[in-house]
């Protein structure tokens, strides 16, 4: 099934202006829908005829269609009535009604008009089999898609100026529906939208008030007020806005309504968000104790280190003092993975940064007489604090073993490069590092080898990874390890 975008792009009518609009139109069409208790069809010119592009199915009642149409043809008597709207540019209904099976359908073809040109058609299918006598809700609703119809005919709706990408909770028509004249006089309200109303503090009548005033009336002295919320609640401008008090809170999106570009009234979609707006604070209060946390054991670390090389000052040159500076070296390691992760909002870790302010800490205490010149080629991603924490140190360690033994005695250059690959569905980090220093000692064996070497192989081990010590031609030492990677969501990682 083609996507909407493939199908735009196969209409050669269609400008970036004209295709813009219909992406407008169908971001916010789900309304339309909705009120209609009907199905969508936006339907464009090609080189094959009407095309539809788009298709949506309504939440507040049974749906017309079970397969999705988007890439199918449409047939002659349906696209003859299509051309008609597209002729007319006004709504036509289509000259019968439609059995499909055992239901019947009522359908309509709807012009989208921007710029006083017709750039699609959209056809709304609705079933008739739903209701035999409409309540007042559904009276409203439809007589509420109707003006929507209209104003896309009319080129009226969707509107550039509303807002998208707002906070989660953006309501939805079966959330609530308050229908306004044009002077912001509640005319009807839906049960749903009632008891918002009730939740967010309002006990007195609805219907005939306005509800800007229903809305401020149970704002506090203090409160925060969204801007926007005088506009949303009058109905005058397209935009969403909330309102919270001690109570609730409540989400609300106006959409105004418009004949001839004069507005003649509007409707407000509200909803309650209160448990979501709490589940969200919750969760911020949470990841801001959790920064603050890592904030703590950075310093605490940081405090150890600090005391550690106050220690190392008052013992002698020799094996005590360079056993502390190790350790030094090692804790600050571990203290640079909680500094970024009291700067970021998960547990993850973007180490690209680390490594190489890792890789600088250690070359800059590592360097005395002579120079040594460091670089990060490739990509470490992001990755879990535990496994950050155990690369940080397992780099940290090889690096200082290169600056120390291999080009102590010269200077020379430290290499880091970084591989993310994918082998059997498990996350794989390879990372090589190369200098141009001594080489490796003669007779070489990991099992003689110091502390650090093993500090090592204990963490790739843990990692369930492989390393590997070889010389390099002319001279130098390559140190090469992989290492297994957690998956970054923890659900993942439980379902392993």
């Amino acid at each position: 099934m083609p996507t909407l975008n493939e199908v735009l792009r196969s209409s050669e009518a269609l400008s970036a202006a004209d295709t813009d609009w219909i992406h407008l139109l169908v971001e916010d069409w789900q309304v339309l829908s909705d009120l209609s208790f009907g199905d969508l069809i936006l339907w464009v010119h090609t080189d094959r005829g009407w095309t539809a592009a788009a298709h949506v199915r309504p939440t507040t009642g049974p749906m017309v269609f079970v397969e999705d149409l988007v890439g199918t043809i449409c047939d002659a008597e349906r696209g003859a009535w299509i051309d008609e709207a597209e002729r007319a540019g006004a709504t036509v209904p289509a000259p019968h009604s439609q059995r499909m099976g055992d239901m019947l359908t009522r359908e309509e073809a709807v012009p989208v008009v921007r710029a006083g040109a017709v750039v699609a058609v959209l056809t709304r299918h609705i079933n008739l089999s739903r209701v035999a006598d409409p309540s007042e809700l559904e009276r409203t609703y439809t007589a509420l898609a109707d003006a929507m119809s209209r104003m896309i005919a009319a080129g009226e709706w969707p509107s550039p100026s509303a807002p998208t990408g707002l906070r989660r909770g953006s309501p939805r028509v079966g959330d609530g529906v308050i229908h306004l004249d044009a002077e912001g006089i509640v005319l009807y309200v839906s049960p749903n939208a009632h008891s918002a109303l009730r939740r967010l503090g309002h006990d007195g009548p609805v219907v005939g008030a306005v509800l800007a005033q229903i809305i401020t009336d149970q704002l506090q002295e203090g409160d925060q007020v969204d801007e926007s919320l005088a506009l949303v609640t009058l109905g005058r401008a397209a935009w969403r806005a909330e309102a919270a008090t001690d109570r609730a809170t409540m989400t609300l999106k106006a959409i105004p309504l418009t004949e001839r570009r004069r507005r003649v009234g509007a409707f407000v979609l509200v909803r309650d968000v209160t448990e979501l707006r709490r589940r969200e604070s919750e969760m911020i209060s949470k990841d801001a104790t959790i920064r603050e946390i890592h904030h703590r054991v950075k310093n605490n670390l940081q405090t150890v280190a600090a005391l550690l090389r106050l220690q190392a000052r008052r013992v002698d040159d020799g094996a005590g003092r360079t056993a502390l500076l190790d350790a030094v070296r090692r804790v600050s390691t571990i203290a640079l993975v909680h500094e970024t992760l009291s700067s970021g909002f998960d547990e993850t870790v973007s180490f690209d940064d680390v490594a190489v302010r890792g890789l600088r800490a250690v070359v800059e205490l590592a360097t005395s007489e002579h120079t040594i010149e460091s670089a990060v080629h490739g990509t470490f991603g992001r990755m879990r604090a535990e496994d950050a924490t155990s690369v940080a140190m397992i780099i940290s360690e090889l690096v200082q073993n290169a600056a120390e033994h291999g080009l102590a005695a010269h200077g020379g250059r430290i290499v880091v490069t970084a591989e993310r690959g994918n082998e059997g569905g498990e996350d794989i980090l390879r990372v090589s590092i190369e200098d141009d220093g001594e080489g490796l000692p003669q007779g070489f064996r990991i099992r003689r080898a110091g502390l650090g070497t093993r500090i090592v192989t204990s963490l790739v081990h843990d990692l369930r990874g492989t390393i590997r010590w070889d010389d390099v031609e002319p001279r130098g030492t390559r140190v090469r390890f992989s290492a297994r990677l957690r998956p970054l969501s923890r659900s993942a990682d439980v379902a392993r």
